[in-house]
């Protein structure tokens, strides 16, 4: 959206006496949420096309821009092409210098290699594209006061301090608060409470604190310490030599375990409906539970006598808990929340190991063999498996029946090997985790973006873009029976 087209709708927005938007980004997401297609086409949304799909014979990205232009698409008179990385770092500071004349609002420029064989050969990681980058602009700044410093407790324990500060308007939203990392980047940054900063939103997103203007200090400041105590649970509070953070290191904190239970319901692990931050809240607070195994065994009459809880809503939420008793070994060893260890890391472990028998029984060596996974992350886990409450856990989750779905085997027959196959849209008869799983046991190749590579597109119910971009690209596509068929 233009800056002139947002000026405009903002204000027709004030002489409605409606509320403005913060910034052109958040009008057309808005605008494109919009059931009335009149009050859409009233705002005038455009756009650049940059890519296009398929054999155009197209040799480099810039003949890209060029034949679109041709075929009468609307493509970016600021496009450039760079010989080296020397004009890149040029243009990006050119464009940057002239960002506040440009007719709309960029927060960078996004950096891409121009051979398209070479683009495709680079691949990516996950969705991010190996062959392309972005360089992100100065954040806009402001000026504020600090009124006080205070600290969460995050689920690892981690006690992170953030500044409260008298409002300030930065991208077109008002900010309170913003981060300060740990206690040594307040150092770094000579932060008093009390002090007059510069702040910004890291990424357009992010409100932090850049640093302190110490001239304007009236003698009134004071400094911030970090707590000796957990500010939750009053627990002991320290810094692991040679890390930054500081943390609580109490057997039961109520903060810790509440985003400890939080993580483990979430959609990547248990991924339970109906469990959000506030109910677990409740449910700790009424003492219904003092860790994750405890959700197992609630029953609705624990929960009907709660507020926001009625008769059908704690049927719904016990249903909700037993139905996801079965969960893949990927999934709960995820769900455990172990240091340094995320979704990516537990299939590496899963698919290396095999069993939560052999993992807990894994010396770091052994751990540190794993494609993927250091030392810290290592001696993380092997920590975290012989920690008297960990197993304690473990054992509670055995009790209430939660079962863990070890992969099958690989077989010695591996059809599937040297395939590679992206599934999207909805299927009937499995998961989509269940048929990347038997894929990868198959020892065929399951990714979440189509390229030249790609050999199947598994196209279920209500497939997204990927089923366009793969019948542009020639990849086959087949069916949830024809899937079904080859494993």
């Amino acid at each position: 959206m233009s800056n002139d087209s947002f000026r405009a709708v903002n204000k027709e927005m004030a002489k409605k006496e409606e509320k403005n938007y913060a910034n052109p980004r958040n009008l057309a997401a808005g605008t494109l949420r919009q059931l009335d297609p009149k009050i859409v086409k009233s705002r005038k949304l455009d756009s650049y096309i940059y890519e296009v799909y398929g054999n155009i014979g197209a040799k480099t990205h810039e003949e890209k821009h060029k034949i679109l232009a041709n075929l009468g698409f609307k493509t970016s008179k600021y496009v450039k092409y760079c010989k080296n990385i020397s004009e890149v770092i040029k243009y990006c500071r050119e464009v940057s210098k002239e960002r506040p004349k440009l007719p709309f609002q960029v927060d960078g420029v996004v950096v891409i290699v121009n051979d398209n064989n070479l683009y495709e050969r680079l691949g990516s990681v996950g969705k991010a594209p190996r062959g392309a980058i972005a360089y992100k602009f100065p954040a806009e700044q402001g000026t504020t006061k600090i009124i006080d410093i205070q600290t969460n407790v995050g689920r690892t324990g981690a006690i992170t301090p953030f500044a409260v500060m008298e409002p300030v308007c930065l991208a077109g939203t008002t900010v309170t608060r913003a981060t300060l990392h740990n206690e040594d980047e307040i150092k770094r940054k000579d932060i008093l409470i009390g002090d007059t900063v510069v702040v910004q939103k890291a990424g357009d997103i992010i409100p932090e604190v850049v640093g302190s203007l110490p001239e304007l200090r009236t003698g009134k400041e004071k400094k911030f310490k970090m707590p000796k105590r957990c500010p939750v649970c009053g627990g002991p509070v320290l810094k692991p030599e040679g890390e930054a953070v500081a943390r609580c290191v109490a057997e039961s904190c109520f903060a810790i375990e509440m985003q400890r239970v939080e993580h483990f319901v979430g959609r990547n692990a248990f991924n339970i409906e109906g469990l959000g931050e506030k109910i677990i809240e409740q449910l700790f607070q009424e003492g219904l539970i003092s860790d994750a195994a405890d959700l197992f065994a609630l029953k609705e009459g624990d929960l009907e006598p709660l507020e926001r809880f009625a008769e059908k809503s704690a049927s719904n939420l016990v249903e909700s808990i037993k139905m996801n008793k079965n969960i893949t070994l990927n999934k709960f060893l995820y769900s455990l929340g172990i240091r340094h260890v995320g979704s990516i890391t537990a299939n590496d472990i899963t698919n290396h190991l095999g069993s939560l028998e052999r993992i807990k029984k894994a010396s770091i060596q052994e751990l540190e063999q794993i494609e993927g996974v250091g030392p810290v992350a290592a001696k993380s886990i092997y920590e975290w498996f012989r920690n008297k409450n960990n197993l304690r856990l473990l054992r509670k989750l055995k009790t209430h029946e939660v079962r863990v779905q070890n992969p099958k085997p690989k077989t010695q027959n591996p059809k599937l090997r040297g395939l590679s196959f992206v599934i999207t849209g909805s299927l009937e008869s499995i998961s989509r985790e269940e048929a990347e799983q038997r894929i990868r046991e198959l020892d065929g190749k399951a990714t979440s973006s189509v390229s030249k590579s790609t050999t199947y597109l598994v196209a279920g119910e209500n497939p997204g873009s990927k089923l366009a971009k793969a019948e542009v690209l020639g990849v086959k596509i087949i069916n949830e029976k024809d899937f079904l068929g080859l494993i």
